[in-house]
């Protein structure tokens, strides 16, 4: 099977696979990257990190977003982010175009990763079931957790849950996959 390469806002993208994108690469695809995040994240009222497009090439720059497209159009269907922290790569945001397939795309994607070493992610919410669903529990150790987020204020909660300030809000939390420690 050939596989079809498509150039998304002058980008080649790799249809079917997750791709990093390299930093240069960012500004022509911030617009496009921003709204997958936008839409995962509308019934919670936004990511508290990336409020405008710009934000992608700007206070999000560190990070390493992997995209992926799915269909026919020739738009990005999902984005998966993470950034390098002293206890490995932290899932830190994911995107999706609203369509089943992105959806499940970026899940699968994620679970994967966090069935390795040195992969991490903070959940609330409906993520929390999912995960579960998928095998994945959280940590439940209160020393691992405080040593992962090193430098949080975090107040342990037992059970695997902590709450603690992000972007200025309380959020209860719980830490899934296998960070370094």
């Amino acid at each position: 099977m050939k596989l079809l390469n498509l150039i998304v806002n002058e980008v080649a993208i790799t249809k079917g696979n997750w791709q990093p994108i390299p930093s240069s690469d960012l500004k022509d695809l911030e617009d496009e990257i921003f709204g997958l995040i936008s839409t995962a994240y509308a019934p919670i009222g936004g990511h508290p990190n990336y409020r405008t497009a710009a934000d992608v090439t700007g206070a999000e720059k560190d990070s390493d977003y992997e995209v992926i497209d799915l269909d026919d159009d020739p738009e990005l269907d999902a984005v998966s982010v993470t950034k390098d922290k002293s206890a490995g790569k932290k899932f830190v945001a994911m995107g999706h175009d609203g369509s089943k397939a992105a959806k499940s795309s970026v899940i699968k994607h994620k679970t994967e990763l966090l069935k390795k070493t040195g992969f991490y992610v903070e959940a609330s919410g409906k993520l929390v079931d999912i995960f579960a669903a998928k095998g994945i529990e959280p940590i439940d150790d209160e020393d691992t957790v405080r040593a992962v987020l090193k430098g949080k204020e975090v107040e342990w909660l037992g059970d695997g849950k902590y709450k603690r300030s992000i972007g200025g809000q309380m959020h209860v939390k719980q830490l899934f996959g296998k960070p370094l420690t």
